[in-house]
């Protein structure tokens, strides 16, 4: 038995303190107990957890209703329609545009849609009502000429609601929806003419917390009125209006409803989460796995209180999952920043696949895992034959390509006090093509690390590449160094040894260097030691970093220069004369350090 494994053994015969015993959570004093948890559904043969989505539920945008009710400055005209150009150009066919009963503002925005010829023939438009019979009216007026158009009727049939609100029983609630309903009807013979796809939706507001069998008793009450059929859809929307159960009681809620609905075949489902539980998300796509057939949302989530769905997040899910949104999300800073105009609201900075930090790792560990993943990825579709673009995607940290949805690698990897050699290193390979040698990367990260540990804060790609000239590549207007090539130079082989001569300065002293050996790096090595500089080659590299007529190369190399071991990098269009850059970079960095 070995010394550790001694060690090892004695350690595993300790007591740990760690344990339930003495980790003791003190009750936190808040009055938990007014709160009455919620109930499940009797469904122990419910299906939805072994389902998985294989294609894009539809898509209806409310951020012109929905979301545009919950602002602090609701949008102008101007841009309620930079808003709806953007949904139409991302590909949403279903968007709830307004309602129009509430005011002029919205009336005369779903009449400018429609008189200035704004709704593509292949988009529905969808106005929201509540089932009085001048509001009906009113809505649908605002639809006249509209080549298709759907009319959302809702009222709230809840417990509290009934009780609390209404002050009505269960008939009568029922009776609202289904009058509300014949209303529709009535209305959208008088006033729309043929030219319009007319289209029904109902909302027994409250749904999550309406009793199931009440809740399927109106919708099949509404569903008597209009009489689904073949070519004849209703579209019942099951709301999460206020998110109060786990997304598993929601998706037994929606299988429940999906299975005993009559004429289920007429019938589209349609989810619209709300996100107060913070579980929206997870909510809509399980209520797709449960039967859903359409999800109602808005991008980014906007909404009252904690917001809607948002579809982004949802769409961009399936996309990560191999299922096409059916949505294009391939400008997501171009969407986020018009979302942003509209709105009159930040996107968070950790929203998911939108906000700026997204893609971003400050973690070195994360960094290196990333730099790795990217290398491994394009030998990989290389070897395959074909470009990264379109091998399958696969590296640590980044559930999807920045580039899909229009990001570059730029803020992949960003560089503060956490930071390791990996992130710099893909840095400088990213944005200069400088693939540094592992010791090398490592010396370097030190040298940053004394930045930011001094200065604190993030380090920005041009401080990093700043610090890297500094350090490594003297420039005409930063002539640092007691040595540098000035002038011509020969090289010449002879029996297999290589004689070099070039002209240099030295101490501000022209000179000229000649030496000879196994190879130009060897011969110019002979040539420092014949004025006195003590310097030994301990690893070498160099890559291309451009092709064509003006192609250069890096090189890299390690020395011992005296008692020191540093690296040092040259650049030049000829390998041999960027060799020998790198051996006068090592050699002054070890003089800056005397």
């Amino acid at each position: 038995m070995t010394e550790q494994s001694s060690v090892a053994r004695a350690f595993v015969d300790r007591p740990t303190p760690i344990t339930a015993t003495t980790v003791q959570q003190k009750p936190s004093g808040m009055p938990f107990q007014r709160y009455v948890p919620f109930g499940t559904v009797d469904l122990p043969d419910r299906t939805w957890p072994s389902k998985v989505i294989t294609r894009a539920p539809r898509w209806l945008s409310t951020d012109l209703r929905d979301g545009n009710q919950a602002l602090i400055d609701p949008m102008s005209p101007v841009r309620k329609r930079k808003m709806f150009d953007l949904l139409v150009k991302m590909g949403y066919k279903e968007i709830e545009v307004g309602f129009p009963s509430s005011g002029a503002t919205d009336f005369n925005f779903v009449r400018s849609l429609i008189e200035e010829g704004a709704i593509p023939e292949d988009v529905t438009i969808s106005v929201l009502t509540q089932a009085r019979e001048d509001l009906i009216e009113r809505t649908v007026e605002s639809l006249k000429g509209a080549p298709r158009a759907t009319v959302h009727l809702y009222n709230a049939t809840s417990p509290l609601f009934r009780r609390v609100v209404f002050r009505a029983g269960k008939e009568e609630i029922k009776a609202i929806a289904v009058d509300g309903t014949r209303l529709v009807m009535e209305y959208a013979e008088k006033v729309l003419g043929d030219e319009t796809v007319f289209g029904y939706e109902y909302s027994p507001e409250i749904f999550i917390d309406t009793e199931l069998d009440y809740a399927l008793e109106v919708c099949e009450a509404v569903m008597d009125v209009w009489q689904p059929g073949e070519g004849r859809e209703i579209i019942l929307n099951l709301p999460t209006t206020v998110e109060r159960s786990t997304p598993n009681v929601y998706a037994d809620k929606i299988e429940w409803m999906s299975r005993n609905l009559s004429r289920r075949e007429f019938v589209c489902l349609s989810t619209h989460p709300h996100n107060d539980r913070g579980t929206g998300v997870a909510s809509a796509e399980l209520a797709v796995m449960a039967g859903a057939d359409r999800v109602e949302g808005c991008l980014f989530g906007q909404g009252e209180r904690t917001g809607n769905l948002d579809l982004v997040n949802v769409g961009m899910n399936l996309f990560s999952q191999g299922v096409d949104p059916m949505i294009d999300f391939s400008d997501i800073d171009e969407i986020r920043r018009t979302a942003e105009y509209c709105n009159q609201m930040p996107v968070a900075e950790r929203h998911p696949y939108a906000g700026d930090l997204v893609f971003t790792s400050f973690s070195g560990s994360h960094q290196d895992a990333i730099k790795k993943g990217f290398d491994a990825l394009e030998a990989d579709a290389a070897a395959a034959g074909v470009p990264v673009s379109e091998y399958t995607w696969g590296v640590p940290y980044l559930p999807i390509d920045p580039k899909d949805v229009g990001r570059s690698y730029e803020a992949v990897i960003r560089v503060n006090s956490q930071s390791g050699k990996g992130g710099i290193a893909y840095v400088l390979k990213n944005d200069h093509k400088l693939d540094l040698p592992r010791r090398m990367q490592i010396e370097f990260s030190k040298i940053i690390q004394a930045k930011t540990d001094a200065e604190g804060g993030e380090v920005t790609p041009a401080d990093i590449w700043a610090v890297f000239q500094d350090e490594y590549l003297p420039t005409p207007a930063n002539p640092w160094g007691r040595i540098s090539l000035s002038g011509s130079r020969s090289l010449t082989t002879e029996d297999g040894r290589d004689a070099l001569s070039t002209e240099a300065v030295v101490d501000g002293t022209p000179v000229t260097l000649t030496g000879s050996g196994n190879g130009p790096v060897s011969a110019f090595v002979n040539a420092l030691a014949s004025i006195g500089v003590d310097v030994r080659v301990l690893d070498y590299a160099e890559h291309a970093l451009s092709e064509g007529g003006d192609a250069q190369a890096a090189a890299y190399v390690e020395c011992a220069v005296g008692d020191k071991v540093l690296w040092g990098v040259g650049i030049d269009s000829n390998t041999v004369l960027a060799s020998l850059k790198a051996l006068i970079s090592a050699v002054n960095r070890s003089a800056q350090r005397d």
